[in-house]
């Protein structure tokens, strides 16, 4: 019973926790001259991807690899599907041309790159796994990230946000608010993905539909509400560089650090899944590229994202 009470409180504190640290990172952003842009690609997408971290460093150390690769695949599919389609839905999300141009197309880089590891058979290997030297590769890959993100933020000060009063929010308590929104968001995720996960395993799901489905979902509600929290309050910046800055984290500081900890088995059939993340990352360019109004993607683009999301999930309980 305790499991479900903390399920209910989780989201509770997801809620919260997403809206101080969406609140705090924007007025750190307005005091310091940063964009958006940088503040969606690192505080943000830093905070929102603490709950794969966990759940991913646990289940690598307690051999359910599975559950750990089938986390990040099925969060990212989430967040591009699911959390940019209700995003969408709620305001149009318009995108700026680095993102069109460096985010997107390094998230699928990277998607390759899990893909490349991950597929070890293919080069001589009796078994498919991610080893530590593969994690150390991904966060090499994470490290040319995060230069680019630091060039980024010394070049890019622009479309500053306009509706946080300074005078109201100081230095200290934005801090505060960003500290209390990762903690936030970090134990509300893990309540309610323990108790998920106790309701699944209670209908004897199995460990790969439990990964892709109810802990992808779980982990990935920060990144749902804090996107769903931004683009209502047209901060479609955050938004969006929450959304791609959390597929990258995921790809290579996650599954990194994971296989550094411990080597992890991957299941072929997995690869499904990969395909399905590369193209919706694809369907993500062509839509800006094909949408009636340029880098720019509208209420009829969300709807159908949200559409693709509910035909993979019965995918997923049509292949079991």
């Amino acid at each position: 019973m305790a499991v479900y009470l903390l399920f209910v409180v989780g989201f509770v504190l997801l809620i919260k926790g997403a809206d101080w640290l969406v609140a705090g990172s924007a007025t750190i952003a307005k005091k310091n001259n940063v964009s958006n842009l940088v503040v969606g690609l690192t505080i943000v997408s830093m905070g929102t991807s603490m709950p794969e971290l966990i759940v991913n460093v646990l289940a690598s150390s307690k051999d359910a690899s599975q559950i750990a690769i089938g986390n990040i695949l099925g969060s990212n599919i989430a967040n591009i599907l699911l959390i940019l389609g209700v995003a969408a839905f709620i305001y149009p999300i318009k995108i700026k041309e680095s993102t069109v141009f460096s985010e997107i197309p390094y998230s699928i880089i990277a998607l390759l790159l899990v893909a490349f590891v991950a597929n070890s058979n293919l080069f001589g290997s009796h078994n498919n796994s991610i080893t530590q030297i593969d994690g150390i590769i991904l966060l090499a890959f994470f490290g040319l990230f995060v230069a680019y993100i630091i060039r980024l933020a010394k070049n890019g000060s622009a479309d500053m946000i306009d509706d946080i009063p300074d005078e109201k929010i100081t230095a200290g308590k934005s801090f505060l608010m960003v500290l209390l929104g990762m903690i936030g968001l970090f134990f509300g995720g893990q309540w309610v993905v323990n108790g998920a996960i106790a309701a699944a395993e209670h209908f004897g799901l199995s460990e790969a539909f439990i990964g892709l489905t109810v802990v992808a979902i779980g982990t990935s509600l920060p990144e749902l509400v804090t996107s769903a929290v931004a683009a209502y309050r047209n901060n479609t910046d955050i938004a969006m560089a929450n959304i791609i800055g959390s597929n990258i984290f995921n790809l290579l500081w996650v599954l990194g650090i994971s296989a550094i900890i411990k080597p992890m088995s991957f299941d072929s059939s997995l690869n499904a899944d990969i395909l399905i993340l590369l193209g919706a990352s694809c369907l993500i360019l062509f839509s800006l590229v094909t949408g009636k109004v340029k880098n720019q993607i509208g209420k009829p683009t969300g709807t159908l994202f949200l559409l693709l999301y509910l035909t993979y999930v019965v995918f997923l309980i049509y292949r079991g």
